[in-house]
């Protein structure tokens, strides 16, 4: 593969990698070279990392860019990828297995109708002095025996559960995989509610916010730090930075390059290029236009803060920058990349912004589902809290590695006696949705290790079918309760008139396969969108109703004026 390189050296007991856009499979330590490094398979945090010489990388880690030597410091086994593998596997073992209660009542229901069925037809001609064959005048006991066992058969009882088909039909139409009916079962158990931040509650890639001049930048007499005297300084400085990183695979430079994509922004023309992996690039421009009218070529620099204060003539110029960064008005919380250009600093601000809708679902679950609302992430503690006031969560762990995850996961779920539902997408999550009770993951992002433990499948890109896997498990359920209530009312219905010898054979069938009829009927209701209670069920019912009536009022309305008009 073009741009992609692996190669593997053995020395000294040791191996040893020449990454380049690549992944590394064990944890290692950086022997020669620098490179910028993503671990958010990890910690859940979208900024890149700079990798220099002594540092160690975990496994899995993703090179996006630059060249670097690395050296083995573990085994496979040991690495700290094969340990979330362990991990996810003991936490899917020491899941605890649901129980049917429909499968178990059955199996000893159906032995003890057989025994009743044969007790009437055998005991009843001693106690009740009926005959064992019907005659004109009574029924005997064969008879009545032959209606209890068609009245009590479990045929009712068999078909409740069809609610749990139903509804699982009905998420697929929705775009939501369950995997199984006691999915459900288990999603209605659950009061607590725990996320992921990056990917899950955002989008999962930086995303352009804002520039911020910081050094250099003019305002008549005095400098600002919050505008330029120059209206085109901002279209210059988007002009720069996108033309120095065109045909980037880096996530910063992408960001901006996106951002930059349909905008009138002037012409630059870049002369000469150099890249420093893992710290930023340096270009000269000839010129841009219209900016900058001296013929002089123009320095221009990208990349991290250090880097662009290595070019500093004094220290007091860089201590000053660094000041300036620090006392940015957008505070430390975002993923920032300082512009030089002509002396002139520039800070381009990105983030990680959550997700469309996603406030709103949070105030779903709180308000209607009434669910415990946590997050549990990777990333340090500004970023996630920005995030959580953003989408109005209350309750924040951060700073979490994979085995933190599955620990809060597990003490959660002890402490609070419920159950608890994790929504996530990233290996670093896989063993935190294998311990939970029901994991849920978006399955467009995720990993192929969450989407192996989890059991709920979210195929569109966004949670807003969270609520909607909640709400529809209480209906289903509720519905399952209702089956087994109309099924044993049916069957005590039907058994007990026809062991009395009131009903014939034939209405006790009709009475059977009514209920059984009954039963398939309302788990078809599993089929309609759910709600959080009876009240909103009958204040929809209402609404539909009076809108019905509207509309007939109103086609008579129109009806009547349309006869007058032509009389």
């Amino acid at each position: 593969m073009e741009g992609f390189l692996c190669m593997m050296y053995r020395w000294a007991h040791s191996y040893w990698w020449e990454l380049e856009r690549s992944s590394v499979p064990v944890d290692c330590e950086v022997f020669q070279g620098s490179a910028t490094i993503t671990i958010e398979h990890l910690t859940g945090e979208v900024k890149p990392v700079e990798a220099k010489v002594g540092d160690r990388i975990p496994s899995g880690a993703r090179n996006l860019d630059g060249r670097i030597i690395v050296k083995a410091t573990k085994t496979w086994k040991e690495s700290t990828l094969s340990r979330i593998v362990q991990l996810t596997e003991e936490a899917q073992l020491n899941k605890p297995k649901l129980q049917r209660w429909l499968d178990e009542f059955g199996e000893y229901y159906s032995k003890v109708v057989v025994v009743l069925s044969v007790a009437v037809a055998v005991i009843g001609p001693f106690l009740f002095k009926w005959p064992f064959i019907s005659t004109s005048a009574c029924r005997g006991s064969v008879y009545r025996a032959l209606g209890l066992m068609v009245a009590a058969s479990p045929c009712a009882l068999a078909v409740a559960p069809l609610a749990y088909a139903t509804a699982i039909s009905s998420c697929a139409r929705k775009g939501i995989l369950l995997k199984g009916g006691h999915v459900l079962d288990a999603l209605a158990s659950c009061r607590t509610i725990a996320f992921d931040k990056t990917g899950t509650l955002t989008t999962g890639g930086l995303m352009f916010k804002a520039l911020e001049p910081i050094y250099g930048h003019k305002t008549g007499e005095n400098e600002s730090k919050i505008a330029c005297c120059d209206p085109t300084c901002e279209k210059e400085a988007l002009a720069v930075a996108a033309a120095m990183e065109k045909g980037t695979t880096h996530p910063i430079g992408r960001a901006v390059v996106d951002h930059c994509e349909g905008k009138d922004l002037p012409r630059v023309s870049v002369e000469s290029f150099e890249y420093f992996p893992g710290r930023g690039l340096t270009a000269t421009l000839n010129s841009i236009e219209p900016g900058i009218r001296t013929g002089k070529p123009l320095k221009a620099s990208l990349g991290s803060i250090e880097f662009i204060t290595s070019f500093c003539k004094s220290e007091d110029e860089s201590r000053k920058i660094i000041e300036a960064v620090s006392a940015s008005s957008y505070g430390r919380d975002l993923v920032h990349a300082a512009l030089s250009v002509n002396k002139k600093i520039t800070l381009i601000h990105l983030e990680d912004r959550p997700r469309l809708g996603v406030s709103d679902v949070i105030v779903e679950l709180i308000d209607q589902a009434k669910l415990r609302v946590i997050m549990l992430t990777g990333d340090h503690e500004s970023s996630a809290w920005r995030v959580a006031n953003a989408v109005g969560i209350k309750e924040v762990y951060c700073g979490l590695k994979p085995e933190d995850k599955l620990n809060h996961v597990k003490n959660i779920s002890r402490d609070t006696g419920g159950g608890l539902i994790m929504v996530g997408e990233g290996i670093n999550d896989a063993p935190a949705l294998a311990a939970a009770t029901v994991g849920i993951v978006l399955a467009q992002r995720a990993s192929a290790t969450a989407v192996a433990v989890a059991d709920v499948l979210l195929l569109g890109d966004n949670i807003s079918g969270v609520p909607f896997c909640i709400s529809k498990s209480r209906h289903t359920t509720s519905l399952v309760k209702q089956n087994v209530v109309l099924a044993l009312t049916s069957i005590f219905i039907a058994s007990l008139p026809s062991v009395l010898g009131f009903l014939p054979l034939w209405l006790t069938v009709l009475l059977h396969e009514g209920g059984t009829l009954l039963v398939c009927l309302n788990s078809i209701r599993a089929l309609n969108d759910p709600s959080w209670s009876l009240k909103q069920d009958f204040l929809h019912m209402l609404g539909k109703l009076k809108s019905r009536i509207d509309s007939w009022r109103e086609s008579n309305t129109n009806l009547s004026t349309i006869e007058a008009a032509h009389l």
